[in-house]
């Protein structure tokens, strides 16, 4: 599958356009990572472009939520090892994190909603006026941001990435992409 054809399949079963634009968020971090560990930049952009495509549908069940989407990926023809990353960044489920996307996928979920709300409390509300320090200020506050899911994103120590390698990577490719995320 490509891009275009994951874009348009993403439009076609996510009405909510800030979930669209968390989605590509989290298909530019995962193209980040995959280029710093020398891997599949195309599978990990689609396993981040694509892991909540079943959301309209099935986000407000957290069992069936990502078992539903890779139903949608493998009817679709995407590759197994993308359904795979998709299934498992569901923690409800309880299947095991095995390849290095699967593990980038489930850190990058959270860590981009904690990006864009440390960017939206910022006075200038755009990615470029924030950076690396400024994120790690907004994860060590209790209060902020309660969704990003602070456990979840140290898990990117299960990459072998420490938690500011991590946030700088993420942060750097979300910036690059700034214009397309609207910050």
């Amino acid at each position: 599958m490509t891009r275009n054809e994951a874009l348009a399949l993403v439009e076609r079963n996510v009405k909510n356009k800030n979930l669209v634009k968390h989605m590509i968020a989290a298909e530019v971090c995962m193209r980040a990572l995959a280029s710093h560990f020398g891997e599949d930049e195309d599978n990990w952009g689609l396993a981040g472009l694509l892991h909540d495509i079943d959301y309209d549908s099935a986000g407000h069940d957290p069992h069936r939520h990502s078992l539903v989407g890779a139903e949608m990926l493998t009817d679709a023809g995407v590759d197994e090892s993308v359904v795979y990353a998709v299934k498992v960044h569901n923690d409800m489920h309880g299947l095991p994190r095995l390849s290095l996307m699967d593990k980038a996928l489930h850190a990058v979920d959270p860590l981009t909603g904690l990006i864009v709300a440390s960017a939206l409390i910022h006075p200038a509300r755009k990615l470029a006026a924030i950076d690396t320090d400024f994120v790690l200020n907004r994860f060590g506050e209790r209060g902020f941001a309660r969704g990003a899911n602070r456990e979840q994103i140290r898990r990117c120590e299960e990459l072998g990435l420490d938690l500011r390698d991590f946030i700088d990577i993420c942060l750097r490719a979300m910036q690059a992409n700034s214009a397309e995320l609207g910050l």
